[in-house]
């Protein structure tokens, strides 16, 4: 069957990596473009990318999060894990921590992309550990370029017990104490290094993309120890055309992430009020089965096994316990059936963002190389 949408789509993808592989050719032969071209010398003893800039400022890159989906089913409903809002979540949380970093002023770019970036400055990755409407559980992991490890914890915040309220929306969805926790404990960090040490990161993370995109020329400037970590073994000399070369590239590569990012932030505004009603709807049922509890407790019977006290008693736990669950189907099906277009939409949005992420993020990378490659001769 001819699909008119499907070849409208396929022409438009190629027309814009046409236009892009113009683009990042016009960039990469060294043609005016702001911000990209007119790159400063690499001073003695320092990178380009580490030219006229507030060292403690380091750029930061924060990989899409882990879901934490257990495989077993069972054990996804024992958790009261639901896959399509984890996978959801996995998106929007990278986005709120992102939020949060941007407004401390004390970073410099922090960006979320869809896989990790291991020759970032500072990369942050997190997993999903809980997340059910009463908690949330993150498990965070910030690793430098350099491969030193600055943070490996578990943080954890309730959410604020009253979505209708005005200040909890404010509040990032009542997890705003979390992400300030770890923003706090990555500034922490930050603070143990000195200004060598910043300078270093900033020019391992250099030297690690550029020998990403050139391994022969530029395999020979960092030692990898067997830790995993990496030192400077020498770096470019002062006006070598190649680092400048790699510096250019890199700075439209930082464009692209850029609009990499402008897509997760359309994906959080339109998953907000539908994470805000899933959040409500979780917490009326943690409400519900915590009354459940407690009811079954108070209403205990004393009376002696198998009288018609003790049975009428274990009765009456049974029927309530019967229209609780009722009313609770009830709610369920009515928040179903309320969301239920909206969560198809965003599942439809989330596979689409991830094709053009995943997919042109790579091709991106790719394409890069291989006209650095050409350009170079290399």
């Amino acid at each position: 069957m001819y699909d008119g949408r499907g070849f409208a789509i396929t022409r438009l993808t190629n027309i814009r990596r046409t236009l892009l592989a113009a683009f990042i050719v016009s960039v990469s032969i060294g043609l005016p473009i702001q911000n990209v071209a007119a790159q400063s010398q690499a001073a003695d003893g320092v990178a380009p990318s580490a030219q006229g800039r507030i060292l403690s400022e380091l750029n930061v890159s924060i990989a899409v999060f882990e879901p934490g989906i257990p495989e077993d089913p069972l054990e996804q409903r024992r958790l009261q894990v639901v896959s399509n809002i984890r996978e959801v979540e996995a998106i929007l949380l990278p986005f709120m921590l992102r939020q949060t970093l941007v407004e401390t002023d004390e970073w410099g770019a922090v960006r979320v992309l869809p896989t990790a970036d291991h020759a970032a400055e500072l990369l942050v990755s997190g997993e999903i550990v809980r997340s059910d409407g009463q908690a949330l559980e993150l498990r965070i992991r910030a690793v430098d370029a350099g491969g030193f490890e600055w943070l490996d914890k578990i943080f954890v915040s309730a959410p604020a017990t009253d979505m209708g309220q005005a200040d909890a929306r404010v509040d990032l969805y009542g997890y705003q104490v979390l992400f300030e926790s770890i923003a706090e404990d990555l500034r922490v960090a930050r603070g143990l290094l000195d200004e060598r040490m910043l300078s270093n990161v900033i020019d391992i993370s250099f030297l690690r993309y550029a020998y990403e995109l050139s391994p022969s020329v530029f395999g020979g400037y960092l030692d990898n120890t067997p830790d995993g970590t990496f030192t400077i073994r020498r770096l470019p000399a002062e006006d070598d055309p190649m680092s400048e070369r790699i510096e250019r590239v890199r700075q439209v590569e930082y464009q692209l992430i850029d609009t990499v990012d402008e897509k997760f932030q359309e994906l959080h505004a339109e998953i907000g009020s539908i994470y805000d009603l899933w959040l409500d709807y979780r917490r009326q049922v943690a409400q519900f089965e915590n009354n459940e509890v407690e009811r079954v407790v108070n209403s205990t019977s004393n009376a002696p096994r198998g009288s018609y006290e003790a049975i009428r008693s274990l009765y009456d736990n049974y029927k309530w316990a019967r229209m609780q669950e009722q009313r609770r189907d009830s709610r369920a099906q009515a928040f179903s059936n309320e969301v239920g277009p909206t969560v198809e939409r965003i599942e439809s949005r989330v596979a689409e963002l991830e094709t053009w992420l995943v997919q042109q993020y790579e091709e991106w990378r790719g394409l890069l190389a291989e006209i650095f490659a050409l350009e170079t001769g290399l």
